[in-house]
């Protein structure tokens, strides 16, 4: 509840005038059984017109005007409070996610944080406009309707004085028992979350496989545990509602049976029979209020603990003071120098009680190579060698257990992310086209203009097909780019890359797609316009990497061959495999 006490805290002021007017309302609410009997009792017996009836109808109508505006106003209120303030937590979120290190994505995990960003907030925003409004008319409603009725008639109201702290106790027990049970229901969510989301960006693999019916299957056994955990939730924390309202209808039949004896007796006036029946469905109302309150408190409060999970997350990836960080061992725009890395251990080198495990496969193990400023590498391996680790690296998404990075002669640990971002340009594998125009795709916020984006989309060998269309650079992309073709969404991203000038470009596995002319065609297009960026190219065609300054050959997470191409096939028999075999199969 710190969480959601931190973001309404701006608006404590605003939360106090709804809850004076809807203390207001409530209370004028209560006085209107009470204002009937008083008609029903004293004025209707000693009028001998009708003026009087009406006088007081006229107030009770009234009464229920000005309960009706006061109720109305504080629910608005209590809406814009809860609305605003879920916008803090929404945007706070968001930004924790947007700056997560890479350890700390993988930890959370995309799913999770996706049913944080929604149904964890949801719960959050119900809650903080409830409380504000049924926080108080609920406890009002039943501590008032137990005063008044005292007032009429205490016999009848020791009635209520009796149930009434057992159905409290009941709820606030049922209440208490019910939290954990909502944790559970929120974390079977992600699962949930995980396996709808694989499955819409799959959809094409899923259809090419006839695989609808085992994914159905599978979505439908994460979905019925999720709904019998709720349902089980749910059922716990819906028990008090049957209860009470059995408690206080053997009550209410209790006060008919009493109070017609009272009545007959002479010692209650009918009028408080009537009054007291109303005053039960308040006195219900506020139980059940009381009980919806607890429920939505324990599903915001789960909800609530999971939000602070992630907003509260340190920022892991820090720049450090140039004291403290490594000298580059030589001159480069990009050097490795000894660097071992493993996504699985932890940073603080507390992983499991060690730094890294013996048993623990390594994902870059003592790797160094150099690039000069304006110099090219390309790195080749099989699947799993650990390619894209080391363009990870070069970015800071994580940092190395050993070894150092070096970034234009600079520990990359000195920069502020946006500072080492800007330097590059990169297409990353599975790279994500963003349901906006090709404009906004290519420049991406950035300050990128009309020259610079047609010069980009050029030399991605893009603007041909981008000018088919009829509002060319304004043409809508689909979700994921659904409406491009897998080359045409290669060469958006490589355009976008290439859009800011990058002081380093890297590409990751971003021509697969292509066809070798076209392919030849952007490699050209690169090294004449600009050739004075340090340039990584991570690819399985070797004829993609054939003319760079060095090729770096990975396998299982070492370096097992680095030069030119000459050099490796004379000196690296993988290398020597892997060109022979796809020159075999026709790729130049």
């Amino acid at each position: 509840m710190k969480l959601i006490w931190k973001y309404v805290r701006p608006y404590k002021g605003f939360i106090l005038a709804v809850m004076l007017i809807k203390l207001a309302g409530t209370f004028t609410e209560l006085l209107i059984p009470y204002v009937l009997e008083h008609l029903l009792d004293h004025v209707v017996p000693a009028s001998e017109d009708l003026w009087p009836v009406l006088a007081w109808g006229a107030v009770m109508l009234l009464l229920t005007l000005i309960t009706r505006f006061l109720n109305v106003t504080a629910n608005r209120m209590s809406v814009r409070v809860a609305r605003n303030s879920t916008f803090a937590v929404r945007r706070d979120l968001f930004h924790t996610a947007l700056n997560l290190s890479g350890r700390q994505m993988d930890l959370v995990g995309l799913p999770s944080l996706i049913s944080r960003m929604t149904s964890d907030t949801y719960n959050v925003q119900s809650f903080v406009r409830m409380i504000q409004t049924m926080g108080i008319r609920a406890p009002i409603m039943l501590v008032g309707g137990i005063a008044i009725t005292l007032t009429m008639d205490t016999g009848l109201a020791m009635i209520l004085c009796v149930m009434a702290p057992v159905m409290i106790l009941l709820v606030t027990f049922v209440s208490w028992k019910g939290i954990p049970l909502f944790d559970e229901v929120q974390r079977r969510m992600d699962t949930l979350v995980r396996i709808m989301r694989e499955n819409i960006t799959g959809i094409r693999v899923v259809k090419a496989l006839s695989k609808e019916p085992y994914e159905e299957r599978r979505y439908g056994e994460a979905n019925a545990r999720m709904a019998s955990q709720e349902i089980k939730s749910s059922v716990i924390m819906s028990l008090p509602g049957p209860i009470v309202t059995l408690f206080l209808n053997v009550g209410l039949t209790l006060v008919v049976l009493l109070g017609a004896r009272r009545v007959n007796d002479g010692l209650t006036a009918p009028g408080v029979i009537l009054a007291f029946l109303t005053y039960f469905n308040m006195i219900l109302m506020g139980v059940m209020g009381l009980n919806r309150i607890f429920m939505m408190m324990s599903k915001a409060n789960a909800s609530a603990n999971r939000i602070a999970e992630v907003v509260n997350m340190p920022e892991e990836l820090t720049p450090i003071p140039e004291a403290q960080a490594a000298a580059a061992p030589a001159a480069g725009a990009l050097i490795f120098d000894h660097v071992t890395f493993n996504y699985d251990a932890d940073i603080s080198g507390e992983a499991h009680g060690q730094f890294l495990g013996e048993e623990r496969q390594q994902c870059l193990k003592d790797i160094s190579f150099r690039v000069p400023k304006g110099g090219s590498l390309g790195i080749i391996g099989a699947t799993g060698s650990g390619k894209t680790s080391i363009v990870n690296l070069l970015m800071r998404f994580y940092d190395p257990q050993e070894g150092h990075v070096f970034v234009d002669g600079r520990d990359v640990r000195t920069y502020h992310r946006d500072e080492l971002h800007r330097k590059f340009g990169v297409v990353f594998q599975n790279d994500v086209i963003f349901a906006d125009t090709i404009r906004e795709n290519v420049t991406f916020g950035r300050e990128v203009d009309e020259r610079m984006l047609r010069r980009a989309a050029k030399d991605a060998m893009a603007r041909g097909f981008i000018e088919g269309y009829e509002d060319a650079y304004d043409h809508e992309a689909a979700i994921h780019g659904a409406n491009f073709s897998g080359g045409q969404k290669q060469r958006l991203l490589i355009a976008r890359a290439l859009a800011a000038d990058p002081e380093i470009l890297i590409l990751d596995d971003a021509s697969s797609a292509l066809d070798y002319r076209t392919d030849a065609e952007l490699r050209k297009a690169i090294r004449d316009h600009h050739g004075e960026a340090t340039t990584v190219v991570v690819a399985q065609r070797v004829s993609s990497i054939l003319s760079l300054d060095a090729i770096l050959v990975m396998h299982e997470g070492e370096m097992i061959g680095y030069g030119t191409h000459e050099q490796l096939m004379a000196s690296c028999p993988v290398y020597r495999d892997i060109y022979r075999t796809q020159m075999s199969e026709g790729v130049s």
